[in-house]
């Protein structure tokens, strides 16, 4: 097996591609997204598909000739079909690879393993595990990979959704998961993904500031400390700074959203979240100071650590309501400081 060292679980969305885009070149030869395309409501085949090439060429964009996944995990049957079509479209020009997997319909298994052979780029197997590995999982993912030709390269992605402390068996589970799924077929990539990032809501943040431990980066000291020969070979996974619920929201309905959004650092061994408004007369000054509030931390990298780090600088020094940003703003600079802060963190 070889491929990225990390591997974060990202929204097709600009202010993500905006994110990755930002990057610095050493940061992002090490990165391999595996892009979600946002749900979208019913609509006519022709609409729908026009939707999904403009989130598939916002991706292409973004990447350029870097290969990435993109999956459609919140489809219908109906959108998964169009998806099959649009990606076959623009097949020869794309490093995009699709990702199917065990609960996903026989028709969109089907789509995914032609795309792959017409194609050679691939595919991938996206294995969703929230809980507790079964036989009847296995034997899924068995049937799912007597079907891949022999001659289309496969990775694998163990995604384990939501990770928080009452799942002290994921370990456990992830190891007994991976030592039925490794010796499958020689995986192009094998990687470990799970969403340690807090739901963010008002309960949490009724203080102003939460600190949340990053459960996704326990988990990958406890799989590291085993001695299963395969792990060394695991690439790292995560859903960047947005948890497994946050990066399935659809496009805004234009209803407007709570009064306050939040301001995202990623520390060694927690997430730090500072609430900010979004609207008053004293939005501004108190983005400013929730921006201060983070370059205090002990752990804060400075300013020259990525362009995450040098906006939350500039807002926090800065006059007016320029650059204090939104909602999209302040999630772009936080997958900016959390992604190159797990390169720095993989790198030996």
């Amino acid at each position: 097996m070889s491929g990225p060292l990390y591997v974060p679980v990202l929204p097709a969305k600009p202010h993500a591609r905006q994110a990755y885009r930002q990057l610095s070149p050493s940061v992002q030869a090490a990165v391999m997204p595996l892009w979600n395309l946002p749900p979208r409501a019913c609509l006519h085949p022709d609409a729908l598909a026009t939707g999904l090439r403009e989130d598939l060429w916002g991706v292409r964009k973004a990447h350029r000739h870097h290969p990435a996944w993109v999956d459609a995990p919140f489809a219908d049957e109906a959108q998964l079909s169009v998806l099959a079509d649009v990606l076959s479209t623009d097949a020869e020009a794309s490093p995009l690879r699709p990702v199917t997997g065990p609960d996903r319909s026989e028709a969109h298994q089907a789509a995914m393993l032609k795309h792959a052979r017409s194609t050679g780029n691939g595919l991938a197997i996206r294995v969703m595990m929230p809980g507790e590995w079964d036989d009847l999982l296995a034997r899924a993912v068995r049937d799912l990979v007597a079907r891949v030709d022999p001659a289309v390269e496969a990775d694998l992605l163990l995604d384990l959704g939501a990770l928080r402390a009452d799942r002290t068996d994921a370990a456990k589970e992830s190891l007994r998961a991976l030592e039925a799924l490794i010796p499958l077929m020689p995986w192009r990539t094998a990687a470990v993904l799970g969403g340690g990032f807090p739901d963010v809501t008002a309960r949490l943040l009724e203080h102003g500031t939460a600190v949340e431990p990053r459960w996704d980066w326990l988990l990958r000291g406890e799989l590291t400390d085993s001695t299963r020969e395969f792990v060394r070979l695991l690439a790292y996974g995560d859903y960047g700074i947005d948890s497994t619920r946050g990066i399935t929201r659809g496009p805004s309905s234009g209803n407007g959203g709570p009064p306050w959004g939040v301001l995202r650092y990623t520390t060694d061994e927690s997430f730090v979240l500072v609430k900010v408004p979004t609207r008053g007369a004293d939005r501004a000054a108190a983005i400013r100071a929730a921006a201060r509030e983070v370059l205090a931390l002990p752990d804060f990298r400075g300013a020259a650590a990525s362009a995450g780090e040098t906006w939350l600088r500039d807002c926090a020094h800065g006059q007016g309501s320029k650059g204090t940003g939104n909602a999209a703003a302040w999630l772009q600079a936080g997958n900016v400081q959390h992604m190159t802060h797990v390169v720095r963190s993989l790198q030996p």
